[in-house]
């Protein structure tokens, strides 16, 4: 009887053991996480793991990091508000139906342009600008800012744009700023922050951007749906034919799912 007792003893304490090893296991694998969005944010690709659908994903740098840059990849909030973004290094022939379709739900978007953009198609800039989007800063040249290490050629790549853009509309450019390709370093955020820039990044995008290889509808309403999350900032590429197709339905899902849309400029 005595062994018995003895024998359930000791059962009871390996399971509280193993317990209080896994519960120790989690919490430190979150602060390896934590850790590694800090390490890798320094100096990186901007990427985004997502853990569980309808949630902010986990990027590799914290929005907390961010935030000493004065920059941005979701907003912390529980209301289901989106921040619809475009890039766009060229005209495609897609963005006039892009726009009719967010003049239609009254969806003010952001589009982050480059200096060819602007000289190829100044008059869509010129209605961008005249319906309220913002446009934003997607470099003059599109280059690895990564790769950029001296502040007078980092802010030669953004004044540049902003030349373009003034001799086009003949306003200041807004100061948000996207990296081309999302390339980024710990000296590249200082140094837009420096010239008065907000950095804006995505914590929902998808592979849009091939136009030989574009998805279906289906492959990118599985994508697009599923994982929006309050305070997204969703990347879309208006280069994208199936992006022009699907653009009024998508705002209409995700409007039918709660969501509102507001300007980057609200963003905090």
């Amino acid at each position: 009887m005595i062994f018995m007792i003895r024998k359930k003893g000791l059962a009871v304490l390996m399971i509280v053991l193993v317990v209080t090893f896994v519960a120790v296991g989690v919490f430190t694998r979150s602060k390896v996480i934590e850790q590694e969005a800090v390490i890798t944010s320094a100096d990186g690709d901007w990427g985004l793991s997502f853990q569980q659908e309808g949630a902010v994903p986990i990027a590799n740098a914290s929005a907390q990091y961010l935030a000493k840059y004065d920059a941005y990849y979701a907003e912390e909030t529980d209301e289901k508000v989106i921040y619809l973004t475009f890039d766009a290094g060229y005209e495609n022939g897609y963005t006039a139906k892009i726009l009719d379709v967010l003049k239609k739900h009254d969806v003010k978007a952001a589009f982050f342009l480059v200096g060819n953009y602007i000289a190829t198609s100044p008059e869509l800039v010129k209605r961008m600008v005249a319906e309220g989007h913002v446009v934003g800063n997607h470099t003059f040249t599109h280059p690895n800012m990564n790769e950029i290490a001296a502040e007078s050629e980092f802010k030669s790549e953004l004044t540049g744009l902003e030349k373009a853009y003034k001799e086009v509309t003949g306003q200041n450019l807004k100061k948000y700023y996207r990296p081309p390709q999302g390339k980024y370093n710990e000296d590249n955020l200082a140094m837009a922050r420096k010239l008065g820039y907000k950095t804006i990044f995505w914590s929902l995008a998808y592979v849009d951007w091939y136009e030989s290889d574009q998805p279906t509808r289906e492959e990118a309403m599985e994508k697009l749906l599923p994982r929006i999350h309050p305070g997204a900032i969703v990347l879309l590429h208006s280069t994208s034919k199936t992006n022009a197709e699907i653009l009024d339905e998508l705002i209409t899902k995700w409007k039918d799912m709660g969501y509102r849309f507001e300007s980057i400029e609200s963003l905090e």
